[in-house]
């Protein structure tokens, strides 16, 4: 049976396996998908140890999470356009002729927010939080989205322009800057929080006046880890939206590159939200 993996530190908490099995019974392909934790400093030989053990079944790609999209992208022999682009890779293939690399979290983090939330980004203000492997794979997605202004706030004002100069090439009609996170503008219509902030506990990296009334606020993080962001945006008149919606997307692509079908959505995430729900009480 081919096997797949998410891979990262921290992985306990990952719902892949999950959505990953209800997407292989759905199209009724064959398929074990489990976790892998690899210590921060050695994410190469345990990714290497864990694509060579054929013990039990091929191993035929993976999913990379934080905080290692970075070495994964520079891991790999061959990449997609938007992998490349971002310099960051969240999804792996495992081909004879050496390891491809893709990157299916902004085109994941667009279609949750235009099909699931009903949120269209074109002309509006869109600020992107956080400068690091998830805000660069997000980035070239939402600027195809055609978003009137795009704003990347981090609090290292250096890394965010370095990230925003790389996408100057496909920012054709969008205003693309980079700001500092404590004085990045007021009035976005959408938030998107792309930082570990949440996950590491750390209060919101910017300004409640970074929203404007009624904005759609997401964390890319779900379950416990976006709560403190959602209950900053709810309390604030935003719409708080967490990052399941994305998870399933960004699953649903690299299931399409491994597997060469693209399984439906909607149930899965409706199935998923429930167990998240009941978990949070």
């Amino acid at each position: 049976m081919d096997r797949y993996a998410v891979v990262g530190n921290p992985v306990e908490h990952s719902r892949s396996p999950f959505i990953h099995a209800a997407f292989a019974r759905q199209t009724g392909q064959m398929l074990a998908y489990g976790r892998l934790l690899c210590p921060l400093d050695a994410f190469e030989a345990t990714l290497r140890r864990y694509a060579a053990d054929t013990t039990a079944g091929p191993v035929r790609g993976c999913n990379v999470t934080v905080p290692f999209k970075f070495e994964a992208w520079r891991l790999a022999a061959r990449r997609s356009t938007r992998a490349e682009l971002a310099q960051a890779a969240n999804t792996l293939r495992f081909d004879a002729d050496g390891w491809y690399a893709d990157n299916t979290d902004g085109i994941a983090l667009v279609r949750d927010l235009e099909q699931n939330a009903g949120v269209i980004l074109s002309g509006r203000r869109v600020l992107l939080i956080g400068a690091g492997g998830a805000a660069a794979g997000a980035l070239g997605p939402l600027l195809a989205a055609r978003p009137r202004t795009l704003v990347v706030a981090n609090r290292g004002v250096e890394r965010a322009r370095a990230l925003v100069a790389r996408h100057l090439a496909v920012a054709a009609g969008v205003e693309l800057v980079a700001a500092p996170a404590a004085d990045c503008g007021t009035g976005y219509e959408v938030v998107v929080n792309a930082t570990a902030a949440s996950l590491q506990g750390e209060a919101v990296p910017v300004a409640p006046a970074v929203l404007a009334p009624g904005a759609l606020a997401l964390d890319m993080m779900y379950g416990a880890a976006a709560r403190p962001f959602l209950a900053w945006a709810a309390a604030r008149g935003a719409l708080g939206r967490d990052g399941l919606g994305m998870l399933v997307e960004q699953a649903a692509e690299a299931f399409l590159l491994w597997r060469g079908v693209r399984p439906q959505t909607a149930p899965v995430l409706a199935e998923l939200r429930v167990g998240v729900d009941a978990e949070a009480g």
